[in-house]
């Protein structure tokens, strides 16, 4: 009889484990014809993110507490960008962003449990906290905001990407391409190269895998800096990895 330790550590399991390893990291999946749906689509970042891929060709819909504010963004950014009400979202798009404020970020995933089970959610949310010294990062009781999506969605598959992002830039129709990385992180390779894919589909980014969620907090402080650069130097910073 043959037990689940025996399978995962057969032969054939560490033949495939192998051949994982010895992929090319740039073959990755074609995710043209997804329907992406964007939670928070009406904010600046999320509104952003909806242009960027719609101009490059992906279905997107817009989610919003509100139907008619969400049909209104939708409207306004064209390109065929759908606008309905966050559930209806989520349930009609295969990978659900999520680009709503920290501050309703548990509130609306635990509302879209159901809605999102069996979805690739990828949460770009930072928790951020601002006084007179600018910004500073924010710790979640789970780590990060990415692993508190992981504990509210226990039947989603959850990454984290699209952090470093200037919603300025995102918007702006005179901006050609987005000259940046996107750190991408989660506990499945084929997840992690869907997210990577998606990030590819925008001119001039690229998605480079990251770490697992655990590395996430870091990677959502990281904005805090980036906001104090932006600030100084009157600039839209983003990020590149080098030698990869």
């Amino acid at each position: 009889m043959t037990t689940p330790d025996d399978a995962r550590f057969s032969p054939n399991a560490a033949t495939r484990a192998k051949a994982a390893l010895k992929r090319d990291p740039w073959d990755l999946p074609d995710v043209s014809g997804l329907v992406v749906g964007v939670l928070g689509g009406t904010g600046d970042q999320g509104r952003g993110l909806a242009y960027r891929l719609a101009r490059a060709g992906q279905k997107v819909i817009i989610g919003s507490r509100a139907a008619e504010r969400a049909q209104t963004a939708a409207g306004e950014l064209g390109l065929g960008i759908e606008g309905e009400e966050n559930a209806v979202c989520a349930r009609r798009s295969d990978i659900v962003i999520v680009a709503v404020p920290w501050e309703g970020h548990a509130k609306t995933l635990q509302a879209l449990r159901e809605e999102l089970a069996g979805k690739l959610v990828i949460d770009c949310v930072n928790p951020l906290g601002f006084d007179k010294k600018g910004a500073y990062a924010l710790k979640p009781e789970e780590g990060s905001a990415a692993e508190q999506a992981a504990a509210l969605l226990p039947e989603s598959r959850v990454a984290a990407a699209f952090h470093h992002l200037s919603a300025v830039l995102l918007q702006d129709p005179e901006t050609e391409q987005i000259d940046t990385d996107v750190m991408v992180l989660g506990e499945s390779r084929a997840d992690t190269d869907l997210v990577q894919a998606l990030a590819a589909r925008i001119p001039g980014m690229r998605g480079v895998f990251a770490g697992r969620l655990r590395n996430a907090h870091q990677v959502e402080s990281l904005v805090a800096n980036l906001i104090s650069v932006n600030r100084r130097y009157k600039a839209h910073a983003g990020l590149r990895i080098t030698d990869v």
